[in-house]
């Protein structure tokens, strides 16, 4: 397919209808017809069929379709990239995992904003092979996750490390364990369990650890992001056990928030490309994201 055919065939899955198609694009509705019939005679089979005198897309189609829709994602950010640099602003492009992106993140967005008002900052949050996956392609500058990574085409830096959070709905730990301002995990047997996925690094942290215990934990549920943990646990489905960055934006007037002991622990790490120089936006970014850490840790 040429790219006007992309372009064609993305207009009318989008709004349905040839007429509409052409309104978007700013064409008639012929040139659209015709458009479409090219595409489908270089691919040799059908895109849309007609019923009932609407457009029904194929099998095919909608096998294409999400893959279009990807490029034209990627069309954005070449976009929103060369309206950056023509306006002589710097793009950085960062990532982190979920747990970063709701207290952590704000805060450093904060600081650098502060000190380099003219970078546009491109932000996602993915998880941790994702980031590895987009560091080692170049699609970004720089990602921030809970965990190490192994990968001979990455440097890392460790930035900070984090304690494992017991987060539990209001009255579901006793005054004895409130008073002593710390969780011992034998004192959760026989409360409801949010797990984290076993596949996760710190999931299998914690599998080994509740392992170990004379009277194993039982989850109720289990996750594979600690935001959802956490959002459980503040809707009183259980004790949920997540690291420090995700305890942090925690509704205190609905759980109580205290510190596993003993102390399991988890490092934040920048995470960059090994064969590239670091920007000097790239340290900056670092440096704020670190000292959003020092804040929350402080707090």
């Amino acid at each position: 397919m040429r790219l006007r055919h992309i372009e064609v065939f993305n207009a009318v899955m989008r709004t349905g209808s040839v007429s509409a198609a052409a309104r978007t694009l700013n064409v008639t509705q012929p040139a659209v017809s015709r458009t479409l019939q090219h595409a489908e005679l270089q691919l040799g089979f059908a895109l849309f069929a007609r019923t009932a005198g609407r457009l029904q897309p194929t099998p095919e189609a909608l096998a294409l379709h999400p893959h279009i829709e990807r490029l034209f994602d990627q069309l954005d950010d070449v976009q929103r990239l060369a309206a950056g640099l023509k306006s002589g602003r710097g793009v950085l492009r960062v990532l982190t995992v979920p747990s970063l992106g709701h207290e952590i993140f704000p805060r450093a967005m904060q600081l650098f904003r502060a000190r380099h008002p003219d970078v546009l900052v491109q932000h996602q949050a993915l998880h941790t092979p994702q980031i590895i996956s987009a560091l080692v392609l170049q699609e970004a500058d720089v990602g921030y996750t809970l965990h190490a990574a192994s990968h001979p085409a990455l440097a890392q830096e460790r930035l900070a490390e984090r304690r494992l959070m017991c987060v539990a709905p209001k009255g579901m730990l006793d005054a004895a364990t409130l008073q002593g301002q710390a969780v011992e995990l034998p004192a959760l047997a026989g409360l409801p369990l949010i797990a984290l996925d076993g596949r996760d690094p710190l999931g299998m942290v914690l599998e080994h650890a509740l392992g170990e215990q004379a009277a194993p934990l039982v989850p109720v549920v289990t996750v594979q992001t600690y935001h959802v943990a956490l959002a459980l646990a503040q809707h009183g489905m259980g004790v949920a056990l997540v690291d420090g960055c995700t305890a942090a934006s925690a509704d205190r007037t609905r759980v109580d928030v205290l510190p596993v002991v003993p102390a399991i622990t988890t490092g934040v790490h920048a995470l960059r490309a090994a064969q590239r120089a670091q920007p000097l936006t790239v340290r900056a970014f670092t440096r704020s994201l670190q000292q959003a850490l020092q804040q929350v840790g402080a707090a």
